[in-house]
């Protein structure tokens, strides 16, 4: 059975998170005020509405309260999206991630009991100035709090030793995950496989901890 997304705030940002789920073959419910924004990814999803996000009445009657999950993104109007947020709550959505533009916006998503708070400007701005700053860094994904996936350039004193030998797990918490040797891509590699300078790691492990590993 396909799950079923709703998505409140059609700007950049939710607007790619519903082209994505959509593409990804997800049943997604969209909705903006915004009626050029709506017209934009009617022939995307599912169903488009275009309504007022603080109007209870036509929230319901978008279905919208029947989705498995719903991503909140409403822009600069921190009141329409606690009052949404609120209003979801109280029609039984269980899962809702939402969009937070600043640190007491996040605040307030948090004591409401949101799912999930994202920043996605500073998520962003973040992981930019790690991959201008750090060096080694070549891609990084959000994993969970203070943990990503990276894929790291090896460090030259990795060169030539076995996973075994050098021991990340132990030392630094990290988990080697695959290494990309040219075309090849080696899946949760054994502690025998010897590092070669050209080969591009990816790993699971505290940011902090990566960021001075890859330094």
């Amino acid at each position: 059975m396909r799950k079923t997304f709703g998505v409140i705030g059609l700007g950049r940002f939710g607007f790619h998170v519903a082209e994505t789920l959509a593409k990804s073959g997800a049943d997604v419910i969209a909705i903006d005020r915004n009626e050029d924004r709506v017209k934009a990814i009617s022939d995307l999803v599912t169903k488009a509405f275009v309504a007022d996000v603080t109007d209870e009445k036509a929230l319901e009657e978008s279905g919208i309260f029947t989705a498995d999950t719903v991503i909140v993104s409403i822009g600069t109007n921190i009141e329409a999206s606690i009052l949404t947020i609120v209003i979801l709550m109280s029609n039984g959505v269980k899962e809702i991630i939402a969009k937070a533009i600043n640190h007491l916006h996040g605040k307030v998503l948090e004591k409401l009991g949101v799912s999930k708070i994202v920043y996605p400007e500073k998520e962003i701005a973040v992981k930019l100035a790690r991959s201008l700053v750090v060096s080694g860094i070549i891609e990084e994904v959000s994993f969970a709090p203070g943990y990503s996936i990276f894929e790291i350039k090896p460090k030259p004193s990795f060169t030539d030793k076995t996973l075994r030998e050098l021991d990340l797990r132990r030392k630094y918490g990290i988990n080697v995950l695959a290494i990309k040797r040219g075309d090849r891509v080696i899946v949760n590699p054994h502690g025998d496989e010897i590092i070669k300078e050209d080969d591009v790691l990816l790993i699971l492990g505290n940011e902090e901890i990566v960021e001075e590993l890859a330094m």
